[in-house]
C-alpha cells in the first residue's frame, strides 16, 4: 500500500510525542524496498557500510565514492521514508568547504534528502554552512565511531556527570546550529532521556535507551543477516542468515546430486524442431546425435517454446 512521502517537517514535528520514529540503516536497493515496505521512517545509509558491505574493519575506510555509490542504490528503491546520507570520515572535518561540498554531492549524485555528520559543538560551523546551503543536516553525538581511535574503540560515553555534560552540550550545540534531529549512540538511558528533554530537535538513539524520540539499528542485525558480535543494545527479529545458509547449502547438495535443475525447470521445445536441430547440428558437426531423451509432451504450449 503506498503511503505518503515523510519529510524533514514530519520528524521536526515528531518532537516529543508518540508514536516514535523508526529510522533502519539500510545500504542496497532491496535492503531499502523492504524496510521502505515495512513502514519506517528514515532510511539511513551510514557509513557503517564499511563493515557490514565491504569488509572493512570499522567505518574510517569508506570513501566518499563508496558512499555515493550504495546513496544511489537506496535511493533508486524510491523509498517513501525520508534517506539520510552519512558524511564518510575525512570528507568535513578538514573545511567547512569541503563539508558543503560533500554534503551537496550526496544529495545531487546520491540522491539523498539530508545527510548525517558526527560530532558535538566543534562541528556546528559546518553543520549551520550545510544547512544554510539548503540541505537538512542530522547530528550525532555521543559515541562517535569515525572517531573510535580517539576513545580507543567503541566505548559507552556519558558514563560520569562530567561526561554526560558533555553528551548534553554537544546535543544542544548542533541543535542550535541547525539540525533538524540528533542520533544519540551508546550512552546511559537516563543521560539519553535528560538530552531528549532539553535539545529542541528530535533524536534518536542506538543504544541509548528507550527514552529517545525514536530509535535506529542496521537492517543486517535486525533481520539476523550479520555474523559478527552482536551489540547489547541489538534485538534481532528474525533469523534471515541462518535461512540462507540452509537454502544457499540445499541448492549447493542438489546441483551436485544432478537433482536441480529439474525437467519443471527447463524450457522446452516442439519434438520435430528438436529433431530437426540435432539433424542440422549433427551435419555441421559432424558429432552423432546424442542419445533420445524422454519423449517431450506430443503438443507443448507456445510459449514454453524456447
Amino acid at each position: 500500500m503506498e503511503r505518503d512521502k515523510v519529510t524533514v517537517r514530519h520528524v521536526t514535528k515528531r518532537t516529543g510525542s508518540a508514536p516514535r520514529l523508526a529510522m533502519i540503516t539500510a545500504y542496497d536497493f532491496y535492503s531499502a524496498r523492504f524496510a521502505d515496505r515495512a513502514g519506517v521512517d528514515l532510511i539511513l545509509v551510514g557509513d557503517s557500510l564499511g563493515s557490514f558491505m565491504l569488509g572493512y574493519p570499522g567505518t574510517v575506510p569508506v570513501t566518499m565514492e563508496e558512499m555515493i555509490h550504495h546513496c544511489r542504490a537506496v535511493t533508486r528503491a524510491a523509498p517513501a521514508a525520508l534517506v539520510v546520507g552519512d558524511l564518510p570520515f575525512g570528507s568535513y572535518q578538514a573545511s567547512t568547504r569541503d563539508a558543503v561540498a560533500n554534503a551537496v554531492r550526496l544529495v545531487k549524485e546520491g540522491g539523498c534528502e539530508a545527510v548525517k555528520l558526527e560530532g558535538g559543538a566543534e562541528r556546528t560551523e559546518a553543520i549551520a554552512a550545510i544547512a544554510a546551503a539548503g540541505i537538512p543536516v542530522m547530528g550525532h553525538v555521543g559515541l562517535e565511531p569515525q572517531s573510535e581511535h580517539r576513545y580507543g574503540g567503541y566505548r559507552v560515553q556519558g558514563r560520569t556527570a562530567d561526561a554526560a555534560e558533555r553528551v548534553l552540550r554537544d546535543g544542544i550545540a548542533v541543535a542550535d546550529a541547525g539540525c533538524f534531529a540528533v542520533v544519540i549512540e551508546a550512552v546511559p538511558r537516563r543521560v539519553a532521556e535528560e538530552v531528549t528533554r532539553r535539545v529542541p530537535v528530535a533524536t534518536i538513539g542506538i543504544g541509548a535507551g528507550p527514552g529517545c524520540d525514536g530509535q535506529v539499528l542496521v537492517y543486517h542485525e535486525v533481520v539476523g543477516m550479520h555474523t559478527g558480535q552482536v551489540p547489547r543494545y541489538v534485538r534481532q527479529y528474525a533469523a534471515v542468515g541462518e535461512q540462507i545458509t540452509v537454502a544457499v547449502t540445499r541448492y549447493c547438495n542438489e546441483v551436485r546430486g544432478g537433482q536441480f535443475p529439474a525437467r519443471e525447470h527447463c524450457y522446452l521445445m516442439e519434438q520435430s524442431e528438436l529433431e530437426r536441430f540435432r539433424e542440422r547440428a549433427g551435419e555441421r558437426t559432424g558429432v552423432p546425435p546424442a542419445p533420445a531423451h524422454e519423449p517431450l509432451p506430443a503438443a507443448p504450449p507456445a510459449d514454453a517454446e524456447h
